[in-house]
């Protein structure tokens, strides 16, 4: 699937390692643009990088940890320097950390905000700053409908997502008139080892029925299509924000779901 719209252009994708972040590194660089796949886990980035060798697209792997700002402008200025001038930021890593609020310790709140909203302020700045003087550019954001619907045992996570989805459409303001454009992807429930991770086993595909289902014991509700979301599914929302058929979006939060909070 090569898209003319994104031949040639270079894109740094975070949290590429695994889930939805390798599925996106996938999809733009079988549209032909050059990315630079990120994440903290080095030895996958690695395996990714041999498995996308030779296709339509270039894909060059980097480790990097976007809880530290001086690597991600070090980063920033080497692809600018030695891949290309920066089209795409796809600010996909995070993690979770599940817990009632009153045992959450001070710890995983802390860590899930550093990488799910203070990395993603990392990485957008650094980014924004060589957009910005060229006058385009596409930063997108991966949060969560977590972010705009709550769930249990999900605070910090919910609450760093929605920091992260505001944050994204306040750099979109700023950036509008350089004609660099910020949106956020909101997944639900998507089967990826983050996904899994909540599973009492996260080898039993039975319990994405229950997913599906919905939990009512939880409040939540389940998901309207009947399926819980592949990662690719994700990647073809980021693929199309960052492709000129959006060209007219920005500051969006696209909730890719299957209708799971009935947008609320």
């Amino acid at each position: 699937m090569h898209d003319p719209e994104l031949s040639g252009k270079v894109a740094l994708v975070t949290g590429a390692a695994q889930g939805i972040g390798r599925a996106v590194v996938r999809a733009l660089a079988e549209r032909g643009a050059r990315v630079v796949a990120t994440d903290r886990n080095a030895e996958a980035l690695e395996a990714l990088g041999a498995e996308l060798a030779g296709g339509s697209g270039a894909v060059t792997v980097r480790p990097l940890d976007i809880t530290d700002p001086a690597a991600v402008d070090a980063l920033v200025a080497e692809v600018e320097h030695g891949t290309g001038p920066l089209d795409v930021l796809v600010n996909v890593a995070g993690i979770l950390r599940i817990a009632p609020v009153v045992e959450l310790t001070d710890r995983d709140w802390a860590d899930t905000f550093a990488v799910n909203t203070t990395g993603v302020f990392h990485t957008s700045r650094a980014a924004a700053r060589v957009m910005a003087p060229r006058g385009s550019g596409c930063i997108v954001t991966v949060a969560s409908n977590a972010a705009g619907v709550p769930r249990t045992r999900m605070a910090a996570y919910a609450a760093s997502k929605a920091a992260a989805v505001m944050f994204t459409k306040c750099l979109g303001l700023e950036l509008g008139r350089s004609g660099v454009r910020c949106n956020t992807v909101s997944p639900g429930s998507t089967d990826t080892p983050m996904q899994r991770g909540m599973w009492a086993d996260p080898a039993d595909d039975s319990h994405a029925r229950a997913v599906v289902e919905g939990d009512l014991a939880s409040y939540r509700v389940g998901v309207p299509l009947g399926r819980i979301a592949r990662p690719e599914d994700i990647a073809e929302a980021v693929a199309f924000l960052v492709s000129d058929r959006a060209r007219h979006i920005t500051m969006h939060d696209l909730y890719v779901d299957g209708g799971a909070t009935l947008r609320a």
